[in-house]
């Protein structure tokens, strides 16, 4: 199947009030995990490969060929996307290799700069079919755009859309990066409002800390693209310690592995139909 556009999956979920579910990828395996799981429910699923991942790996082009190859292999649309990039040239290499999307990450810049360089970057994307996700600053504040007491302005989120061309945006509704527990409560009041004033689908980030009631209603409320790490990462972690602790004498990765990501899968596919439910 071909690679799926990011922005056009997220708009058909938010026409159907559904979710979409991007899974962030830290090892080749959850990818596989991932698709694996998105398969056998029928529903699409966006791989998500950070700036921080790429920084760990080492080496940007290998791990993007591999993600593109399962992408384009796979039995239900999937869409390729580089998560929360502070670096421009970075966007542009993901472009160049044929990502589906890419996420710019400004917030930590002056407003003006912010918009400025969102802007070129969607230029030259969508010169190139590739769809863009950005996010404000925390306009007039101080804790950071990701502390959970941030909040995004309707306007604010509007005007930044116009000024940009951005495909979808990332907004600060309550949630909070690398949340390790799910007991985030969010605004689903304000995601309505800024629903109702922005044209483009919304993306939340931090969604492991939000519990499965809490998803449900924020994705009625009008949240589409679901960005996931942590979470799955606890998952996973917490079955390989059990099967470590089971038998300390394991030193093949697969007898550890394998029930660990089979965990992951598992959990991919409730919560891709839970945010279809």
């Amino acid at each position: 199947m071909p690679l799926s556009d990011t922005a056009a999956l997220a708009r058909q979920a938010a026409a159907n009030k559904q979710g979409l579910g991007a899974f962030n990828v830290v090892l080749l395996h959850h990818a596989e995990m991932f698709v694996r799981a998105a398969e056998n429910v029928g529903l699409p699923v966006i791989l998500q490969l950070s700036q921080n991942a790429v920084k760990w790996h080492g080496r940007f082009a290998p791990l993007s060929s591999a993600l593109l190859a399962l992408a384009k292999e796979a039995k239900v649309p999937v869409g390729v996307h580089l998560d929360h990039a502070e670096d421009p040239q970075l966007c542009r290499r993901a472009i160049d290799l044929g990502y589906s999307s890419v996420m710019y990450d400004g917030s930590k810049l002056p407003d003006a700069e912010n918009r400025e360089t969102t802007a070129q970057i969607v230029a030259y994307a969508h010169k190139n079919g590739v769809s863009v996700e950005a996010e404000l600053g925390e306009v007039g504040g101080k804790n950071g755009v990701h502390d959970p007491k941030a909040r995004t302005a309707p306007e604010d989120a509007a005007q930044f859309v116009a000024d940009t061309g951005v495909d979808l945006l990332a907004v600060a509704v309550g949630s909070s990066h690398a949340m390790a527990t799910r007991e985030a409560v969010l605004d689903n009041s304000l995601i309505e409002r800024i629903r109702q004033a922005v044209p483009v689908p919304l993306v939340l980030h931090g969604s492991s800390g939000v519990p499965d009631d809490g998803m449900v209603a924020a994705i009625r409320a009008g949240m589409t693209k679901i960005n996931v790490s942590t979470h799955l990462n606890v998952v996973c972690t917490q079955q390989v310690r059990a099967a470590l602790k089971e038998d300390e004498q394991l030193v093949d990765p697969r007898k550890y592995l394998g029930p660990a990501d089979e965990q992951v899968r598992a959990e991919v596919e409730r919560l891709l139909q839970l945010y279809c439910s």
